[in-house]
C-alpha cells in the first residue's frame, strides 16, 4: 500500500506538468476520449458482412424501416398528400387538446433533425463512402418516413396531459402504458426507463455537444483559422449556452414559438446558398447524379465496397432523420389534436424534408465542387464550407450563420426532449428540471472545446442507443396503430 501511494505521489507532479502543457480544450478532449471509445465499442458492436464490419444497431434500424414501410402499405407515399393538408390547417380545431399547432410541432421536431446532420453528417458520409453514400441516405430517409409515422402516432396516443394543460409524451410513455396494455407491464417499465436514460445522455452528450462543436468549427473557419477565437472553444460554447438557456427555460410553448420562426429562416438561408451553387454548376448536375448512382453500386476506392457505402449512407441518414430513435415523438405529442394518426401523417414529412431534400442538396454541392476528393485534413462542416467557398469566397460566412442557427435550434429541441425524459425519471419538480437545464448549458460549453472525433463517437453511440428500446416497442404496438389507421382513413381520407 505504501509503495502504491509513493508511486502515485511520484507520478502526480508529472501528470500535473503534462496537464499544464495542455490547453483547456485539450484537457477536456483528453478526459472524454476514453468514454467515447467505451460507448462506441458497446453500441456499435459489428459483425463481418462481405468483409465489412456492419454495426448491428444500423441493421436493427434498417430492418425496422423496411418492415414498417411494408406493414403500413407504403404510407410514406400514400399519405404524403394528406400530410400536406394537415400542415396547412385543413383539419385544425382550436378546441383540440394539446399545446402547439401541427406546424409548430413539426417545426420543433424538424429543428431537432434539420441540423448539422444535414451539413456535417453528409460531408462525413461522402468523404468516407464516396458519392454513392448519398443514394443510400435517400433510400434510408424514404423508408424512415414510415417509422416516423408509427412512433409519432404512438406519441400522441399515449401522451399524458397534466391538470395544468402541460403535455408529456414520447417513447417513455407509450413503452410503459402501451406495453402494459399488452400484458408486458414490467418489461414496459424497464424499456421506458432505459429509453429515458439514453435520451437524457444523448441530449447532453450527443445532439447538444456535436452542434456546439460544429458551430464553433465553422465560426473559426469563417475567420480564417486565425485570431482570438482559434483556441477559445470553451468561451464560444459559454456564450452559446447563455443563448440556449434563455429560450429553454420557457418550456415547449416558448421553444415552439422560436423554432416555428427559426426553422423556415435557417432552411431558406442555407438552401438558397446551396441552390445558387447548383445553378452556378448546372451543367455538372447530371454528372453528379451519375457519380451518386454509380458510386452506390460500383464504388471505387471505398473500404468494404458496396456494403461500406451502404453503411455510411444508412448511418448518417438515421442520424439526420432520427427515424427509429423516437425522440421526435416527444415534440409531436404536444400537438393540438384528438387524432393520434393525424400527427403521424405530419411526422412522416420530417425524413422527406431533412434527408431526401436537404441532405441530397448538400451532397450534390459537395460532389459537384469535388472537395470530397481533396479534403486536405478537412472534416465535417469544414468540408462543406470549402465547397461553398469554391464558388464565392464569402459563402462560408453565410454558412456560418446557417450553421449557428441550425445548432441553436437543434439544441433547443433536444433540451426539451431531454427535460421530458429527465422528468419521467426524477418526477415533476421545477428545481430538478432547472438543474437539468443548467447541466445542459454546461455541456453546450464543453462541446465546443473537444475534437470532432470524440464528439462524433459519443454523439453517435448515445443517439443510436435510444433505438434499442424504442424499436422493440414499435414492433409490439404497430398492430394497434394499423387498426387506428384504417379507422382514420375510412373517416377522413376515403382510402381503403
Amino acid at each position: 500500500m505504501k509503495k502504491l501511494l509513493s508511486t502515485i505521489l511520484l507520478l502526480l507532479p508529472i501528470m500535473q506538468a503534462r496537464a499544464a502543457d495542455l490547453s483547456i480544450d485539450q484537457q477536456i478532449d483528453q478526459l472524454l476520449r476514453p468514454v467515447a471509445e467505451l460507448f462506441t465499442g458497446i453500441i456499435f458492436y459489428s459483425v463481418d458482412i462481405a468483409g465489412t464490419q456492419f454495426p448491428l444497431i444500423v441493421l436493427w434500424l434498417i430492418a425496422a424501416a423496411v418492415a414498417f414501410t411494408g406493414y403500413f402499405g407504403f404510407i410514406n407515399i400514400r399519405g404524403f398528400k394528406h400530410s400536406c393538408k394537415v400542415i396547412k390547417g385543413d383539419y385544425s380545431d382550436p378546441k383540440d387538446p394539446g399545446e402547439v399547432s401541427h406546424f409548430q410541432a413539426l417545426a420543433t421536431a424538424l429543428s431537432g433533425t434539420v441540423g448539422l446532420g444535414n451539413i456535417a453528417g453528409v460531408a462525413i458520409a461522402v468523404s468516407i463512402g464516396g458519392p454513392g453514400a448519398t443514394f443510400w441516405m435517400i433510400i434510408a430517409g424514404f423508408m424512415g418516413m414510415s417509422t416516423k409515422f408509427l412512433e409519432c402516432s404512438l406519441g400522441v396516443k399515449y401522451r399524458v396531459i397534466t391538470a395544468k394543460g402541460e403535455v408529456h409524451g414520447g417513447p417513455m410513455y407509450y413503452l410503459k402504458t402501451g406495453l402494459a396494455e399488452l400484458g408486458f407491464k414490467t418489461q414496459g417499465k424497464i424499456l421506458a426507463s432505459f429509453f429515458a436514460v439514453c435520451c437524457v445522455v444523448a441530449s447532453l452528450c450527443g445532439s447538444n455537444m456535436l452542434q456546439s462543436n460544429q458551430a464553433y468549427q465553422q465560426f473559426v473557419v469563417a475567420l480564417g483559422n486565425t485570431g482570438f477565437w482559434t483556441d477559445k472553444g470553451w468561451l464560444f460554447g459559454a456564450i452559446l449556452a447563455v443563448i440556449i438557456g434563455v429560450v429553454i427555460i420557457g418550456g415547449i410553448k416558448s421553444i415552439a414559438k422560436v423554432t416555428s420562426k427559426v426553422v423556415p429562416l435557417m432552411a431558406g438561408l442555407y438552401l438558397s446558398a446551396a441552390v445558387f451553387i447548383l445553378i452556378y454548376h448546372y451543367s455538372e448536375i447530371p454528372r453528379a447524379f451519375g457519380l451518386i448512382i454509380n458510386g452506390a453500386f460500383n464504388p471505387e476506392g471505398v473500404a468494404g465496397g458496396i456494403i461500406g457505402v451502404m453503411i455510411q449512407g444508412f448511418k448518417r441518414s438515421t442520424f439526420s432523420s432520427e427515424a427509429g430513435v423516437g425522440a421526435a415523438s416527444i415534440a409531436h405529442a404536444t400537438a393540438s389534436t384528438k387524432e393520434p394518426i393525424r400527427e403521424g401523417y405530419v411526422a412522416l414529412l420530417e425524413p422527406f424534408i431533412d434527408t431526401i431534400v436537404i441532405c441530397t442538396i448538400t451532397a450534390l454541392v459537395i460532389v459537384i465542387t469535388g472537395v470530397y476528393q481533396t479534403t486536405d485534413g478537412l472534416d465535417g462542416v469544414a468540408l462543406t464550407s470549402s465547397a461553398f467557398a469554391s464558388v464565392i469566397w464569402w459563402f462560408p460566412y453565410v454558412l456560418s450563420v446557417a450553421v449557428l442557427m441550425f445548432a441553436i435550434s437543434t439544441m433547443i429541441s433536444w433540451a426539451y426532449y431531454g427535460s421530458i425524459a429527465w422528468g419521467y425519471l426524477v418526477g415533476d419538480s421545477k428545481v430538478l428540471d432547472l438543474l437539468y437545464k443548467l447541466i445542459f448549458c454546461l455541456c453546450t460549453a464543453i462541446g465546443a472545446s473537444v475534437s470532432l472525433d470524440a464528439v462524433i463517437a459519443i454523439s453517435d453511440s448515445m443517439f443510436f442507443s435510444m433505438a434499442i428500446a424504442n424499436i422493440i416497442g414499435l414492433y409490439l404496438l404497430a398492430p394497434g396503430i394499423k387498426k387506428d389507421l384504417k379507422a382514420y382513413q375510412s373517416k377522413y381520407t376515403a382510402e381503403n
